[in-house]
């Protein structure tokens, strides 16, 4: 899908353009300038950003005040959030006795032996039921083990 070009995009691509037009005739003319050995002055044309916004310049004087002004801020909001009464030292670490977590080991155990009991009283035990083999079956059953013994015997002679 083509993007649309609007009037205010295109005005900001002709501003774009026209900075970094700007931008390289200054590079050529310093080029120029090393080539012929005459020194380079960039204070004739300053740069400046975008829709005519210089950089903004401050005194020194004028950042001593604003720095002056928020220490000031933070001490009246340091001032105000410290306490009257000094900070009681942090509680102890609570141990626990050798007996209570004898007793607490104790229960864990005897709640791990019901769960089991349940387990096995829910679940009974599984029987093993024998087949029941017909006669037939039986005999032919014993027939074939009886020929696999043989063919079993016969390949250990000849090796």
């Amino acid at each position: 899908m083509p993007t649309k070009l609007t009037p205010d995009i295109i005005d900001a691509a002709i501003e774009g353009l026209t900075a970094q037009r700007r931008r390289l005739d200054d590079k050529i003319a310093e080029l120029r300038a090393m080539r012929n050995g005459t020194p380079v002055d960039n204070s004739a044309a300053p740069e400046t950003e975008p829709r005519g916004r210089g950089r903004r310049r401050m005194s020194a004087a004028a950042r001593a005040r604003i720095a002056a002004a928020q220490r000031a801020r933070w001490a009246a909001q340091k001032g105000e959030s410290q306490p009257a009464t000094p900070v009681a030292a942090p509680k102890k670490k609570r141990r626990m006795s050798a007996e209570g977590r004898a007793r607490i080991i104790a229960a864990t155990k005897a709640r791990w032996a019901r769960v089991r009991a349940g387990k096995q009283a829910a679940a009974p035990a599984p029987t093993k039921t024998k087949r029941k083999l017909s006669p037939a079956a039986r005999r032919k059953l014993a027939a074939n083990l009886a020929k696999a013994r043989a063919a079993k015997a016969a390949k250990a002679k000849a090796a």
